[in-house]
């Protein structure tokens, strides 16, 4: 019998969607005949390591992912379940993303002492994020508020709110509900007001390329509107050449016809100053995740996007 090592961050967030992510593929295996045993393996990455620095100043994507994939290629693991959000474009040569399942809700979440919305908040109201892209777009919404940075796992990002003088903390609603915390929210902030990460509430399940056993499970446990989406905000990242250190975000959604013959994506991408005093976005529809990503890439583009995420990155 194949045991199948499962690769993790070690945060409560990290390990819980792991544990859903597994049981779901042990279902799939005893379903299909398959016979495997899973054990789970804790990996520390870098970014779980620096932790009193923006996300942006210390490399942005790949900061979680990077010593699990280098166990996956070493072969001291056989699956990473990592959150799309922080998987870079580029993947390291011989491994693949061999499942993205069915997506978690997308949106961010707003966590406040006593208030109900974002315009219930005060004026200049103290909100926590290490997100630039979130920061972008709450200041382009309401220029009063003081964004200030706050890094950590959720437990440690919700203690804070309450010992540290916050108003409110952003942190992506999929990671709540997974966790089961989904009480704690006081609002969820629709895509029309802020735009989600690339990904945001998939998660990736990578894989070596050769490893037809792995692979063969995995490929039942792909959710493909899910992953039309994630492939369109991908392909918009990737020709954009974004990251965690860069505002940028884009959300797809997925609209099957009656017949099932044919799938229509609608993708909206944003790209915007730090303060939020310029933003920048885009819609389009079509068939072609790839195409469509880099047609909404190619638009901001148009419209002064990369000089933005160049002053950005300087």
């Amino acid at each position: 019998m194949r045991t199948i090592v499962v690769g993790t961050r070690q945060s409560a967030l990290a390990l819980t969607q792991t544990g859903q992510a597994v049981e779901l593929l042990k279902q799939l295996a005893e379903e299909h005949g398959i016979e495997c045993q899973f054990e789970i393996k804790k990996i520390v990455t870098k970014g779980d390591r620096i932790l009193d620095v923006t996300l942006s100043k210390v490399g942005g994507k790949g900061l979680f992912v990077k010593e699990i994939e280098q166990a996956l290629t070493d072969g001291e693991i056989d699956i990473a379940v990592h959150s799309m959000k922080d998987m870079p474009f580029e993947l390291p040569e011989g491994l693949v993303v061999g499942a993205i399942p069915k997506r978690e809700d997308p949106r961010d979440a707003l966590i406040t002492r006593g208030y109900s919305s974002l315009d219930e908040l005060p004026q200049g109201a103290l909100v926590g994020t290490s997100s630039l892209r979130r920061a972008s777009q709450l200041q382009h919404h309401r220029p009063d508020l003081r964004i200030e940075s706050i890094r950590g796992n959720i437990d440690s990002r919700l203690r804070k709110l309450e010992e540290e003088n916050f108003d409110a903390i952003m942190l992506a609603a999929a990671g709540m509900h997974r966790i089961g915390w989904q009480d704690r929210i006081s609002a969820y902030l629709p895509p029309e007001l802020c735009l989600p990460a690339v990904g945001q509430g998939a998660l990736c399940i990578e894989c070596r390329g050769n490893d037809t056993f792995v692979l063969d499970l995995l490929g039942k446990f792909q959710h493909e509107p899910t992953a039309l989406a994630v492939r369109a905000e991908r392909a918009f990242l990737g020709r954009l050449n974004g990251g965690c250190q860069v505002p940028l975000g884009a959300y797809a959604s997925v609209v099957e016809n009656s017949s099932g013959e044919s799938t229509l994506l609608t993708l909206t991408g944003m790209v915007g100053t730090p303060d939020g005093a310029t933003m920048l976005k885009e819609t389009a529809s079509g068939n072609d995740p790839e195409a469509l990503g880099r047609l909404v890439a190619e638009k901001l583009i148009e419209q002064g996007a990369e000089r933005i995420l160049a002053e950005v990155r300087e």
